[in-house]
């Protein structure tokens, strides 16, 4: 099986699918977002951190999420003095989960390493929300929030500004997804659903 990236705005619902996936796939779940706060610890002069420059903290955790991608999906070569055939492990299988993901500056890292169609190496999952309007946006973030999730403590004129923002990036989020070839899954109405025919759709590609 291939290993799995999902990628998508905040909410969509992909650290639930991950979690979901891990269950029945018995995959390895990474986030992203904790890498970042890994980062953002032990090496915060390379200035990728949480909840602060989105675009920057994105295009700066790139190189690091090509070679990762790279070194644990391929088993193509030696890059950098390490025979990855001889590091391979067949049945080591991972999903990647988060929004950080700048694939212009990351696809050109994983050339190096043999992979030249991101479909080839991965299963490419884009989960949106773009049938949602802002209202339905604040009346979710209101509803579902918790203390750890950082729109928690938002008073309402920002939330509804942060709502509003939601809806554009869905959107170039998705242009972008789908530029890489990623399959895109609405999860805006019905989740569990849109989750049931996702986990449906990778299990027949093992077949």
């Amino acid at each position: 099986m291939k290993n799995i990236i999902i990628a998508g705005p905040s909410r969509a619902g992909k650290t639930a699918l991950a979690r979901k996936l891990n269950e029945e796939l018995n995959v390895f779940v990474i986030s992203i977002d904790k890498l970042v706060a890994v980062f953002q610890g032990a090496y915060p002069q390379l200035n990728v951190k949480l909840n602060w420059n989105r675009k920057q903290t994105t295009d700066n955790i790139a190189p690091f999420l090509g070679h990762f991608l790279g070194a644990f999906s391929s088993s193509q070569g030696v890059v950098h003095e390490v025979s990855l055939r001889a590091h391979a492990v067949a049945s080591n299988r991972f999903v990647l989960e988060g929004g950080y993901l700048n694939f212009e500056r990351i696809v050109p890292i994983l050339k190096m390493y043999g992979i030249d169609d991101l479909k080839d190496h991965f299963v490419l999952i884009g989960l949106v929300q773009n049938k949602k309007t802002a209202d339905e946006f604040f009346t979710d973030f209101r509803r579902f929030d918790t203390q750890d999730d950082w729109t928690y403590h938002l008073d309402d004129q920002n939330l509804r500004e942060v709502s509003q923002e939601a809806i554009s990036f869905s959107r170039s989020m998705t242009d972008h997804l789908v530029t890489y070839g990623f399959t895109i899954y609405d999860t805006s109405r019905d989740r569990e659903k849109v989750f049931d025919a996702i986990t449906a759709d990778i299990k027949s590609e093992m077949v």
